[in-house]
């Protein structure tokens, strides 16, 4: 498998597929068949297809797209020695004719891109991009520095993009901030990420007039969502662009956390009422009510005005047995 129309037909179906098995099989055939070159991928965003599936809840499926990423990876690594090789000329592919180019298969995958960089014995290649352009400029090789192997995460810096978009050193430093924070563990090109950090900067300047303290609070805000190691489906959701950037901007902290946090923090408001019991406040004991769970009758309960005064008292029991607890207005 080599065309980029057949590489797309199976990630649509890769997309649509909504049992596990027809994942797991799908994903069985790029892992078994799938050539990726540079333009093929681009072209197919197979990467970004099977990289949202590392964090797929069955994990059978979670395993083998790391497990695409580590194949993929592995090719990535012998073309490029093969590419770049110990001797010279000698070296270079015998298919591939004097003169022309040799196409080094890429993934975009962070891990690839890293260690790439890691192992790569040329002087990193930066780009400035202006606001002019989206598109990089000459690049240059400056020497690398020593910095660089300090992180594995990828920012604009690891990327050599130099932000001077504005004119506005407050906006242009805000962009940069957004761009770490949506590229901390993604594989989409840099010129979507730059897009994507310049629409949120924007929105946010829109709707606070002005670099003010809360435009600033607010650009923080979504840097530390962004960033959260454990909320990857924000970031893929705001670089894919299946959450817009105006509705993104718009946001609370409460409505960008995590399903799992979401579900840690409603359980912690359900257990906070039912301690909101004063010090002279006791539940009585009754046989009215019977447990859902151990089905005893032998319960404690009170009753809490929760809501607005013309609405009925909520009723709060405890089964003494097994102390489930469950409430009723």
């Amino acid at each position: 498998m080599s065309a980029a129309s057949e590489l797309k037909a199976l990630v649509k179906q890769l997309q649509h597929s909504s049992t596990e098995q027809e994942i797991i099989g799908i994903l069985q055939t790029l892992k078994r068949e799938a050539k990726i070159t540079e333009a093929v991928l681009r072209e197919s965003k197979a990467g970004l297809a099977v990289g949202k599936l590392r964090t797929h809840s069955a994990k059978s499926v979670s395993d083998l797209a790391k497990e695409i990423v580590k194949k993929w990876k592995n090719e990535v690594e012998k073309e490029k020695q093969h590419a770049k090789g110990p001797g010279g000329p000698a070296a270079a592919p015998a298919s591939k004719p004097p003169g022309k180019p040799v196409h080094v298969l890429v993934s975009c995958d962070l891990l690839i891109l890293l260690l790439l960089r890691r192992q790569s014995s040329v002087p990193r290649r930066t780009s400035t991009l202006n606001a002019g352009s989206a598109s990089p400029s000459t690049p240059t090789t400056p020497s690398m520095s020593a910095s660089s192997s300090k992180s594995d995460l990828r920012t604009s810096r690891s990327d050599g993009i130099k932000i001077n978009v504005t004119g506005d050193n407050t906006r242009d430093k805000c962009i940069e901030l957004l761009y770490d924070a949506l590229a901390f563990d993604s594989g989409a090109p840099s010129e979507q990420l730059l897009t994507r950090a310049k629409a949120i900067e924007s929105a946010v300047l829109q709707d606070n007039g002005n670099t003010s303290a809360a435009y600033k609070s607010k650009i923080r805000s979504l840097y530390v969502n962004l960033k959260d190691k454990n909320n990857p489906t924000l970031r893929e959701s705001v670089v894919s662009g299946d959450l817009p950037v105006a509705r993104f901007c718009k946001m609370t902290s409460q409505e960008m956390a995590s399903e799992e946090r979401k579900a840690a923090d409603n359980k912690i408001k359900q257990d906070n009422l039912f301690k909101t019991l004063g010090a002279e406040e006791v539940q009585a004991e009754t046989d009215a009510f019977q447990c859902g769970r151990c089905k005893q009758r032998k319960c404690r309960y009170r009753q809490a005005q929760t809501r607005s005064a013309d609405e009925p008292m909520t009723t709060f029991v405890t089964c003494t047995y097994c102390n489930n607890r469950w409430k009723f207005s």
